[in-house]
């Protein structure tokens, strides 16, 4: 019998699907090369289904023979390996950004005689459309949840950028661009103590405690379906941790982060300037197996955070508290530095590397903002945290416009040049979001 390949995603099947798979069915048998995770997440978003959910379905499916992971966006090695009589595919990418996958494809069936059958693409339906129509009204905690455990399954690195508000959330929600037929966005949400406080004109010392926090956290939740990571400064006293983590477990938050350190805190880029305590390893320990303990889920994470680097411990007392944090369940390790120049955090990069059992490592490259992702990434980086730049951003731009009006004595040459039209602003956010 001869074989027929055809490659797809199908994060939500439709009646498009069943056009093809039918057409398919008429010249043999029908092998679908299912997109991966990880192949789906390197040109767009997660997909809403996990590969072996949809696997499940697009196996009932009838018409259907078999089913095999396809890799990456590239069919070329699996119709090597299964060298298929036929591939059907619907004739939109003769176009576009897939107008050179369709060319290796044609070119590799040339290699045995297979041939291309391109159906006429069913209009006025896709999958992304449908799942924004699905996401508009918002996500499900428990999905939003184990989202980030998925990121880290598939992509080589997971960027993060701040929100501290449900504004700022819907701009992280939203922005993307496309290059090279490949869209960039951000894949989480970090909400921090930093960027929520002085949004709130309060210092960065947990004077705005968490019952405000959890406030700021359910206005993005709101707005937003990307998984969510919490700056969760020390943790507070072990007691209040382990409520602390299940309220954010409980509104679908995917992982918090706690700092190695004790008292009254101050931000960290203060470094030694100010007076700072590191924890005991034995009593930050403590807290992370009360924080696991209290847990219902396997998605939610806790993410050990090390302020050795920047209270001048030294790299064999951040890697001595990395190995300790890990052996008692840390789903993740933080590494902190000011220093401009990145080397601290490129040497404990290649030391942590030698671990003989490593957790996601994750970096908020603030001060050392010249090294890039793809950097990062070789370095070992699983998360990067763009930690307050949305604020820092707002604020010049907000100083500089009432500054302006000041000055002019109107707001017409502001409101011209660096505004949005109020006539945007009023329409930015549909009514009956």
């Amino acid at each position: 019998m001869k074989k027929v390949y055809v490659g797809m995603a199908a994060d939500l099947f439709h009646h498009g699907h069943l056009n093809i798979i039918n057409e398919a069915q008429k010249h043999g048998k029908v092998i679908i090369g299912l997109l991966t995770d990880r192949a789906i997440a390197s040109y767009k978003r997660l997909p809403l289904l996990s590969y072996e959910k949809r696997k499940l379905i697009v196996e009932s499916i009838k018409g259907v023979d078999e089913v095999v992971p396809q890799e990456s966006l590239d069919y070329v090695p699996n119709l090597r390996k299964i060298k298929p009589n036929y591939v059907v595919h619907g004739d939109d990418w003769k176009k576009g950004v897939q107008k050179e996958t369709r060319q290796k494809v044609i070119d590799a069936l040339a290699e045995w005689g297979g041939e291309l059958i391109e159906p006429t693409y069913t209009a006025g339906v896709s999958s992304t459309q449908l799942i924004n129509t699905l996401t508009g009204n918002g996500i499900t905690p428990n999905k939003r949840l184990e989202n980030l455990k998925r990121l880290l399954k598939v992509k080589p690195i997971v960027r993060i950028m701040e929100a501290h508000s449900g504004l700022t959330g819907l701009i992280v929600e939203k922005t993307q661009i496309e290059e090279n037929g490949v869209k960039k966005e951000f894949d989480g949400i970090w909400e921090s103590s930093l960027t929520d406080s002085t949004s709130k004109g309060k210092p960065d010392t947990e004077v705005v405690d968490f019952s405000s926090r959890f406030q700021t956290i359910e206005e993005i939740i709101e707005v937003t379906t990307k998984p969510i990571i919490v700056d969760g400064d020390t943790g507070g006293e072990i007691e209040h941790f382990r409520f602390r983590v299940r309220t954010l477990e409980r509104l679908g938050v995917s992982a918090v982060i706690i700092e190695d350190k004790i008292g009254l805190k101050r931000n960290s880029l203060f470094g030694t300037s100010v007076a700072q305590e590191q924890d005991t390893i034995k009593h930050f320990c403590k807290k992370i197996e009360e924080g696991k303990r209290s847990l219902i889920t396997q998605d939610f994470l806790i993410i050990a955070r090390i302020e050795s680097l920047i209270l001048q411990k030294g790299l064999d007392d951040a890697i001595e508290r990395a190995k300790a944090y890990i052996d008692v369940g840390a789903d993740g390790i933080m590494i902190h530095s000011k220093m401009k120049d990145g080397k601290e955090i490129i040497e404990f990069c290649e030391k942590y590397k030698s671990f003989e059992y490593r957790v996601p490592l994750v970096v908020a490259p603030s001060t050392y903002n010249h090294i890039t992702e793809d950097q990062l990434c070789d370095l070992g980086v699983n998360i990067v945290i763009y930690a307050n730049h949305l604020l820092r951003s707002a604020y010049p731009a907000m100083f500089n416009t009432a500054k302006s009006i000041l000055q002019h004595g109107s707001s017409e040459v502001t409101s011209e040049k660096d505004c949005m039209p109020i006539s945007e602003i009023i329409t930015l956010i549909p009514e009956d979001y």
